[in-house]
């Protein structure tokens, strides 16, 4: 085992982070007996000590913020591992294993759909009965003129609902703040963050997102959903726990990163499509936005999970059809009913959703932007500890209270509609012509959207039946509330979804702009109300296929597709010239590496060898006990390269790459010989590939779990059944826009850099994703000057 002089090794994820206080904590006293051996190497591995590649530290940081903590983060091992071990073990499979492998995958994929689905229900049906009973306790208040009191018990229920919901994120789980979908996006990409799809983590999504969204935040249980489904998804990937002895020999299948990525797509999927009852919608959110890998095969497990789902939802709303719900009914799940089946438009109606789509293009940049600004400063202050966590939750809450409730107060009350088929005012917990402080027979139209559920006032401002009912001052103001309060709301410590809020501030601002061009255009308040939505979901989040569809679902009509293929076009295009997606932009604040589909164009004038980052840390293919102890002990490296030498092959050669997972195994069974030659075969077969998968929720092997004596030391073990054979490799000259783009397609976690000449090493390098970040490449070569936009 040889440190190869200045060669270039990037320090893998979780090799090491930029903090010293972090470094001290984790410094390694390495014992006399071990240092002996690495000042004791052999003139046959000084020989690939020489210089190679210029020596440099990788930039970037190896810790992410998840929740309101910093925790260190490592690779997940997509890339299917090439070993003598598993590759026996695949061949020994019979065809009845083969068989269950994939039933049990079909199944899961059942499970998944049929967990989603309900637990989707429950949000819904809990957030209606909670804010339903609060709405109708206010509204009861208010109709004795006992205002002051109605106040006093909104804010207060809301107030302790957001205190609630604020406390299980703060104590329990600090990784279930936020929507979950920067998280989930960042898991299928090959990021593993630290508790993000944890039980704990299921269970405050749950509960807080209820709690948060009854406490009547400008925040949806939308997006949380998605990360819901991902936590399902990834509770029945982990094949069993061998700690609670919940595992069986067929559940070994699925101790494998690659397998729980799948799955984990298909719970993402589910997520959408139990929020949204948009089954389709789904499938073409996690191929568009969530999955960074997609085949073929997934699309159809993904397809058949979401149908499960809305199979789930169905039997729900038949069910509380029948009024044994409380408060729930059949409206309490989105379905938005614009009823245009007439509609017809000309090109003047045409050049005014244009219009439409680019104005909220630079309102959802200008979103996008504050919300960066505000989800920074929040970071700030949730680093301080639970305390400041739930005092800023708790004061977002009163904010969000007094302007609900006192807003309505500076707006006229109006007579109610002639000849409306609805009551008003209202006297259900839901309707459309709130009473508030009005006398009988008026109502307050702000009233009516400010003191309903998030879904029930988007239904309000969807609603065909209602033309002029909204004034134009009374939708500006709700508009520019719900655009203000969305913000500032986002980033607190409670599961909170962008979904809502932004369909709430575009349904808004499209009614707000359908009645100042009503003597331009024919086309329906509740249309435009619509169209807003879709331009603001476009405006922010930059998805455009599924987003289409979702709508097209949401409102079950297709002759709205050309119209809202057209404003969600226009709105991500001209977002697009100002700055990214609001997950996108989400990801870069929480140190989350995420890798592109494309490689940044200034990529194309560098090579593999101008960023790889060293010391690159080699082992021979029949490695001494000590020298492999040495290294685990002072690096935190996760890939090691391994080269076989004389008289083991001609000269040296590429063996392959062994996973620090994988020597901790071998280590712990004590394969060793006092020789230095190959393993008996038949001692390999006492190790079971199922000791290689991948560890559950549980702690794996850990290097202070190892009982190796001293006497060991100078034993040594064969690393070849262990070593992947086919590890990707690029040449030291390939240009680093093409490696990128390659390390992204394949899902890798090192990809070896080879010299392009003979007489050398045969590797100089590896790289990982931190090689990729743009913030490693620019600090390299400060002289590099991207676009903005990039």
């Amino acid at each position: 085992m040889a440190p190869t002089g200045e060669g270039a090794k990037k320090m893998d994820e979780g090799d090491r982070v930029h903090s010293s206080d972090y470094e001290h904590d984790i410094e390694i006293d390495v014992n006399e007996e071990i240092g002996r051996y690495w000042s004791g190497l052999s003139d046959r591995n000084r020989a690939h000590s020489k210089p190679l590649l210029v020596k440099r530290t990788n930039t970037t940081s190896q810790i992410a913020i998840v929740g309101a903590n910093l925790s260190p983060i490592e690779s997940l091992d997509y890339e299917v591992f090439d070993n003598e071990i598993l590759k026996n073990e695949w061949r020994s499979r019979k065809k009845v294993e083969i068989i269950q492998y994939v039933m049990l995958k079909w199944g899961f994929a059942l499970i998944i759909g049929l967990g989603t689905g309900l637990v989707g229900f429950f949000n819904s049906f809990a957030v209606e009965n909670i804010a339903g009973f609060k709405l109708l306790m206010t509204t009861s208040l208010m109709s004795q003129h006992r205002y002051v009191e109605a106040f006093l018990a909104y804010a207060g229920v809301n107030i302790c609902l957001a205190a609630a919901a604020a406390a299980l994120c703060a104590f329990i789980a600090p990784a279930a703040a936020g929507s979950g979908i920067p998280e989930v996006k960042a898991y299928l990409n090959g990021v593993d963050a630290h508790q993000i799809l944890s039980p704990s983590t299921l269970f405050v999504k749950i509960f807080g997102s209820i709690l948060g969204v009854s406490a009547g935040f400008v925040v949806g249980k939308e997006g949380p959903m998605v990360h819901t489904g991902a936590c399902i998804a990834s509770l029945l990937g982990q094949g069993g726990s061998r700690k609670y002895h919940l595992t069986c020999p067929w559940l070994r299948f699925f101790k494998n990163d690659r397998d729980r990525r799948d799955m984990i797509t298909c719970g993402a999927a589910a997520g959408v499509a139990a929020a949204f009852r948009a089954p389709v919608g789904g499938v073409l959110f996690a191929l568009e936005e969530a999955a960074s890998w997609w085949r073929s095969s997934l699309l159809w497990r993904t397809f058949f999970t979401t149908a499960v789902v809305a199979i789930v939802i169905r039997v729900a709303i038949q069910f509380c059809a029948t009024g044994k719900c409380g408060l729930f009914g059949e409206g309490g799940l989105i379905m938005y009913d614009v009823s245009s089946s007439n509609i017809t438009y000309s090109v003047n109606d045409i050049l005014v959703v244009l219009l439409l789509g680019a104005i909220a293009g630079i309102l959802g940049s200008i979103y996008n932007y504050l919300v960066d600004k505000v989800v920074r400063t929040y970071s700030v202050i949730n680093e301080r500890g639970a305390a400041f966590k739930i005092f800023l939750v708790v004061s977002i809450a009163l904010l969000t209270s007094c302007c609900f409730y006192f807003l309505p107060w500076i707006t006229n009350c109006s007579p109610c509609p002639s000849g409306s088929t609805m009551s008003c005012p209202s006297l259900d917990e839901s309707g459309e012509y709130k009473s508030f402080q009005c006398p009988p027979g008026y109502y307050n139209d702000l009233a009516s959207l400010f003191l309903n559920t998030n879904d029930d006032a988007i239904r309000n401002l969807f609603s065909p039946r209602i033309v002029k009912e909204f004034h134009i001052s009374s939708l500006f103001i709700y508009f520019a509330t719900i655009y203000f309060l969305g913000i500032i709301t986002y980033g607190i410590a409670i599961p909170s979804g962008l979904f809502i809020p932004v369909i709430l501030a575009g349904a808004g601002y499209g009614r707000l702009f359908g009645r100042l061009v009503e003597s331009m255009t024919n086309l329906d308040r509740g249309l435009f109300a619509l169209l807003g939505a879709a331009s603001f979901l476009g405006g922010t989040m930059r998805m455009t296929v599924s987003l289409c569809v979702i709508l097209l679902e949401l409102t079950n009509d297709l002759l709205l597709l050309p119209l809202v293929m057209l404003v969600l076009l226009v709105s991500k295009t001209v977002a697009d010239c100002f700055n990214k997606g609001v997950y996108d932009q989400i990801l870069k604040i929480k140190g989350l590496p995420y890798l592109e589909a494309h490689a940044e164009p200034y990529m194309k004038n560098l090579v593999t060898r101008d960023v790889v980052s060293g010391p690159l840390i080699t082992f021979s293919g029949i490695e001494k006990v000590g020298n492999i102890l040495h290294a685990l002990n002072g690096t935190r490296h996760n890939g090691f390269p391994v080269i076989d030498e004389p008289p083991f092959s001609d000269a040296p050669e590429l063996c392959g790459l062994v996973l620090r997972s994988h020597l901790l195994v071998l280590l712990k069974e004590k394969i060793f010989s006092r020789d230095r030659g190959f393993a008996d075969k038949s001692i390999l077969q006492t190790i079971s590939s199922l000791d290689f998968g991948k560890p559950g929720s549980g702690k794996g092997i850990k290097l202070e779990d190892l009982d190796i004596k001293v006497e060991e030391m100078d034993m040594y073990v064969d690393l070849h059944p262990i070593t992947n054979a086919s590890p990707y490799t690029v040449v030291e000259t390939m240009s680093l826009a093409k490696a990128a783009i390659l390390f992204r397609q394949h899902g890798l976690r090192h990809m070896c850099v080879v010299p392009k000449s003979q007489g050398r090493p045969p590797v100089v390098g590896i790289l990982t994703r931190h090689d990729f970040m743009p913030e490693h490449v620019l600090a390299l070569y400060p002289d590099i000057k991207p676009h903005k936009w990039q």
